[in-house]
């Protein structure tokens, strides 16, 4: 399903182009995926019923975690993604060992209905069920076919330590590698699809092992500075909130089936 032998041959320039990218370490690659099997991939996604856990932050956003038993497109691309090329590929541009989940906690099929957005936010760090998983990356290939600028949805990139941003086209059969440390602020405003057209992407995340941790294990941490009180108020108490359900319940991100 991926083009792996595009990314082999081209790992020279595309390692120089991520970690040379602003405002932190990303990379866009166009033709991502074999066109005809996408296509027909594309054509199999059925309109989604699990609202995301996150409805205050991410409005009409509905995903599907385990997309791959969707068919057997969905489970090569699955499998494509967590393969050894793969992830030889994402060790070689980051200079680093990074492994994508084989569980894809987290991760899913995504799809943005009428008015959707995700508000800016920095991701969890560590992973919940592997302590020493230091998540280090997103891989996100987006689905929008026949997508126009004027629908909106571009990926935001925000730098927390200097403000500096970056606004990405999200185009059908574009794969965005995103580092992601406790910086890499990212999110989508809202959208502009016409009626029937919906935000669609497949998000993934790789991994780094850590001896020791670096930094001291968060949630999602949603960064909100034009909203309402309320809506203020729920970010600043939405990470602690979920430390003490998730230490009492579990973590109930990857239940989205």
């Amino acid at each position: 399903m991926i083009n792996l032998q595009f990314l082999i041959d081209n790992k020279e320039k595309l390692r120089t182009d991520y970690l040379l990218a602003k405002p932190y370490p990303y990379l866009a690659i166009d033709n991502f995926c074999n066109a005809e099997k996408l296509g027909q991939l594309y054509q199999q996604i059925p309109e989604l019923k699990n609202k995301s856990r996150d409805y205050m932050f991410a409005h009409n956003k509905f995903e599907k975690a385990n997309y791959k038993e969707l068919g057997v497109l969905f489970e090569e691309l699955y499998t494509d993604l967590c393969s050894d090329t793969m992830n030889e590929f994402l060790s070689f541009i980051s200079n680093e060992n990074i492994f994508v989940d084989p569980v894809n906690h987290g991760g899913g099929l995504h799809q943005g209905r009428k008015n959707s957005f995700l508000d800016m936010h920095l991701d969890f760090n560590y992973h919940p069920l592997h302590k020493t998983w230091y998540r280090n990356m997103n891989l996100l290939l987006y689905l929008n076919k026949d997508w126009k600028p004027e629908y909106k949805g571009h990926l935001k990139l925000v730098d927390l330590r200097n403000g500096e941003e970056k606004e990405i086209e999200v185009p059908f059969n574009r794969m965005i590698i995103q580092q992601t440390r406790a910086y890499t602020l990212h999110g989508y405003g809202l959208t502009k699809f016409p009626d029937g057209k919906y935000r669609t992407s497949i998000a993934t995340y790789a991994y780094t092992i850590h001896q020791h941790p670096i930094e001291k294990a968060r949630t999602t941490d949603w960064i909100v500075k034009d909203a309402k009180p309320v809506k203020k108020l729920f970010a600043a108490v939405y990470g602690p909130a979920v430390k003490i359900k998730n230490s009492l319940f579990g973590s109930g991100t990857a239940k989205n089936q």
